[in-house]
């Protein structure tokens, strides 16, 4: 499937209705959301076993579902997110286990990771339980950072190792009172992650 497509059947999953700013429930959009599953598919990463950390309405998920994984779980720790995943999951006819745990308890593995972890913006270090978890489950990891994160991140992983990454735009709609803009686009990095696990699931 090319990126556009993807880009445009991610268009209708549904985002968050009441989005909470301590969890930085921001909803990925869809086109960062196809760039980073085009870019694992190119990989060959979405085979198999693909997890979403932090699925939140189930974006990334539903989008490795589309693109053929064998088999996909999402996991988050907010009750009413999963929900609305689980809408998404039937409106997109896709077959999507999703989850209601804290990061922390997520078992079993997976051939990929994706995810969209919270930034640290609203407390300081939220990312690093994700990437824990992330490196703990996966073969390979796909994850979004703020811009400026390498030197954390290869210090953080270790001894993982990035394979790859890059920068791209995360167009930012308007979802808190505190935000002054209808789109403010931030800089963020796209990480491919070799978390050396090596399993086949």
């Amino acid at each position: 499937m090319k990126q556009r497509k993807l880009e445009m059947l991610l268009q209708k999953v549904r985002g968050f209705e009441d989005p909470d700013p301590a969890l930085e429930q921001y909803a990925t959009p869809a086109p960062l959301a196809a760039e980073l599953l085009h870019f694992a598919y190119m990989k060959g990463d979405i085979e198999g076993t693909v997890f979403d950390m932090g699925c939140g309405t189930g974006i990334l998920a539903i989008g490795a579902a589309l693109l053929g994984a064998t088999k996909v779980v999402g996991y988050d720790s907010d009750p009413q997110a999963i929900n609305v995943a689980r809408e998404n999951s039937v409106l997109m006819d896709v077959e999507v286990e999703f989850v209601n745990c804290p990061i922390e308890k997520v078992n079993g593995k997976a051939n990929t990771v994706v995810m969209n972890p919270p930034f640290g913006a609203q407390c300081k270090g939220n990312d690093r339980p994700f990437l824990s978890a992330a490196l703990n489950a996966g073969n390979t990891i796909y994850s979004i950072h703020n811009s400026g994160s390498f030197n954390f991140i290869r210090q953080y992983i270790k001894p993982s190792v990035v394979t790859e990454w890059y920068t791209t735009s995360f167009p930012l709609k308007r979802t808190f009172k505190f935000h002054k803009k209808d789109v403010e686009r931030i800089e963020v990095e796209i990480y491919r992650i070799n978390s050396l696990s090596h399993h086949n699931y």
